[in-house]
């Protein structure tokens, strides 16, 4: 069996440097000192806290984390005589908590996405450093990055086992704190966050979307993911899945609104052969295949009474178990069976409605909803749009060289991506790569102009949006009152020219304009087209 890495992190102290300081000789050992203050260790044994560490124990790499100078940095990692690579930070105040944090968290992350920390042992050195040091190094090491601690006092170390769990004694109280209480997790776009890489956006809604998803991926009580259809559910279930300690297991998702109700209950808890018509032999069922990982119920509204009843049976753990132990039956087995799975479901209904109107059983509602995740329709998050309809189209892009050849990759005009950002999208991220889709096929040239966006979402259905009164679009992210202004004047612009049959002097007495060459003006001005164009 091969040895895990172990990979030391610490910061160096003043100790250090002073015990450096009594192996060097003349100027630079008084030029060390007069910067650190003090006097080197009379004791020439005394070879300070990191050294005291790196000779009793075996590291196969050290980081030293270090807001002193490059020089004598580097010259004490040459001197620490292990194999050490210094870490310089910014750092002017070593007891400023959130810039230490800041800075850790970061290295930490640098090197975890270059692979160091992959199948290795992270240590950490608690004693160089200052308070505010030691106390970040706790607050990491017990939750973002699990490691042992170290400590050493006169020459010896110790392992310090530290009495509590970040995750498992702290997180349920921050989990029960409002959406305020997440503000720190918003300084971070999802593609900074491991697992959420995928999610794109960067807007105020779907950052504290992503934080509590990250908060409750901690955990292993169920999620409930709400949002309107086409939001991205299920790619938030995975993120979920991603960045928790489940992640090596495996993830499985099932549709419950796409499988009919005969089949449901063999396809999550599986089948024993002759249990009905049709089994010839045994069947594995989700809550198996997923055992050890992450089992999405997506669309769960959707299940009827006896497969809810089915449901709240097998999320209900034995008193003396944890929250994914699972008990069931396959379909015509008495056997029982067992396994550890984490529900992560998702609906784009309203289950509280449903509940209230006696359509969702209220105990499973709650059995689902240990903890929730809403998730911020498009137009919520309009300074995103411009973001996610470029990366949908790179996607189209791809998709097509592979099966066109001599295919040129399609871009979005300023005016087709004006339409875009305006458009409410009242089907979400799932509409806008369709209308991009059939743009991309459509469009002639390279370049997608408004009128072939707007061609595209006119082959659509109307899918009634829930918030589409114009007084109450919401604020901030993106909000532009001119252009909200400009676009209920687009509105009835078009409004007018549709009833009108297309012709401009009667269109303009429909508004109260004294001539056409007004309403002429405006509709060039605000770029206004329809199908009273076709005839010209």
């Amino acid at each position: 069996m091969a040895v895990r890495k172990r990979i030391l992190v610490c910061w160096i102290g003043h100790n250090d440097l002073r015990a450096m300081a009594a192996s060097l000789t003349g100027e630079k050992r008084d030029e060390l000192l007069s910067q650190l203050g003090g006097q080197a260790p009379s004791d020439g044994n005394e070879v300070g806290p990191i050294r005291t560490l790196t000779e009793s124990e075996r590291f196969d790499a050290v980081y030293l984390f270090s807001n002193y100078s490059a020089v004598w940095t580097s010259q004490f990692a040459k001197w620490l005589k292990a194999k050490a690579t210094p870490v310089r930070v910014n750092l002017d105040n070593p007891t400023d908590y959130h810039k230490i944090f800041t800075l850790v968290d970061t290295e930490l992350a640098k090197l975890k996405d270059a692979g160091v920390l992959n199948n290795a042992e992270l240590c950490i050195h608690l004693s160089p450093g200052s308070p505010a040091m030691a106390g970040i190094w706790l607050l990491l090491g017990k939750s973002r990055y699990p490691a042992t601690f170290y400590q050493t006092y006169k020459g010896k170390h110790w392992i310090t086992d530290i009495p509590f769990d970040l995750v498992d004694d702290f997180a349920a109280e921050v989990f029960r704190d409002a959406d305020t209480h997440l503000q720190h997790l918003m300084l971070q776009t999802p593609d900074e966050i491991a697992g959420f890489e995928r999610i794109v956006g960067e807007s105020r809604a779907i950052r504290l979307a992503v934080g509590r998803a990250k908060r409750a991926a901690m955990r292993n009580f169920s999620v409930l993911v709400l949002g309107e259809s086409g939001t991205g559910k299920e790619l938030f279930a995975r993120a979920i899945h991603e960045s928790s300690a489940r992640r090596s297991g495996p993830f499985v998702a099932i549709n419950c609104a796409a499988i009919s109700r005969e089949l449901l209950e063999s396809e999550l808890f599986g089948h024993k052969k002759g249990a009905f018509t049709g089994a010839v032999e045994d069947r594995v069922g989700a809550f198996e295949k997923a055992d050890g990982g992450t089992l999405f119920l997506d669309e769960v509204g959707e299940c009827d009474e006896a497969m809810q009843a089915k449901l709240l049976r097998v999320l209900q753990p034995p008193s003396d178990c944890g929250p994914c132990h699972r008990v069931y039956y396959r379909v015509g087995d008495a056997a029982e069976r067992t396994s550890d799975v984490r529900v992560v479901a998702a609906t784009n209904r309203d289950l509280l409605d449903a509940v209230n109107k006696g359509q969702f059983r209220e105990d499973l509602f709650y059995r689902l909803a240990m903890l929730t995740v809403k998730l911020p329709p498009l137009r919520e998050r309009k300074a995103d749009i411009p973001k996610i309809a470029e990366h949908l189209l790179d996607r189209i892009n791809e998709q097509s060289v592979e099966e066109e050849p001599g295919y040129n990759h399609k871009r979005i005009s300023d005016s087709a991506m004006r339409f875009v950002k305006q458009h409410r999208w009242p089907g979400n991220v799932r509409q806008l790569y369709n209308a991009l889709i059939q743009a991309a096929v459509m469009a002639d040239g390279q370049i997608l102009q408004k009128v072939d966006l707007e061609s595209a979402v006119a082959e659509m259905p109307r899918t009634p949006a829930t918030s589409d009164n114009v007084m109450e679009h919401p604020l901030g992210d993106g909000f532009d009152l001119l252009e909200q202004l400009n676009e209920i004047h687009r509105h009835y612009l078009r409004r007018a020219m549709d009833e009108a049959g297309g012709v401009k002097s009667k269109a303009a007495r429909l508004l109260g304009m004294n001539n056409y060459q007004t309403l002429d003006a405006q509709l060039k001005r605000l770029e206004v087209h329809g199908q009273w164009e076709s005839g010209k």
